[in-house]
């Protein structure tokens, strides 16, 4: 994870594979490499991702000729937060200084510390409390607007 609370490409295409599977609630599992085409993702990159997310129970995984990925629980009960530690592991335990200044503590602050402390906690809190189908609602939206 990198030292700002941002996240990997790794993540960031786990975040946009788990949002298709919450947006097209598909009735059956999704190919790997639908979504992988669907996002301009390298397929093997993708299935590499969607292990990790299966290990980490976030989507389940059918094998065979109609096999393929689906959510592994409601959308409403998987948040952004999940499938980035899932991808990128936890958090540091301390917080490193935003412009790579060892770490940062109100003990021993960096010169920018009391502009990022707040910006890194509200980070954290909307990842940690942003359901996959409000995600999910809000592209489907934003599609909506932009071929209207």
């Amino acid at each position: 994870m990198s030292d700002t609370v941002l996240y990997s490409k790794s993540a960031e295409y786990g975040i946009q594979a788990m949002i298709y599977l919450a947006e097209h609630k598909p009735e059956k599992p999704v190919m790997i490499r639908k979504i992988a085409e669907e996002y301009g993702i390298p397929y093997q990159f993708l299935a590499k991702i969607m292990q990790i997310l299966v290990k980490h129970h976030l989507i389940k995984a059918t094998r065979g000729r109609t096999g393929g990925v689906e959510l592994g629980r409601e959308p409403k009960n998987i948040y952004l937060s999940e499938i980035i530690y899932a991808i990128d592991g936890l958090p540091p335990e301390k917080d490193k200084c935003v412009i790579g200044l060892d770490l940062c503590s109100d003990d021993t602050p960096c010169p920018l510390h009391e502009k990022w402390k707040p910006i890194r906690n509200d980070i954290r809190d909307m990842l940690e409390s942003k359901p996959l189908n409000e995600l999910a609602k809000r592209v489907i939206e934003k599609r909506k607007k932009m071929h209207s």
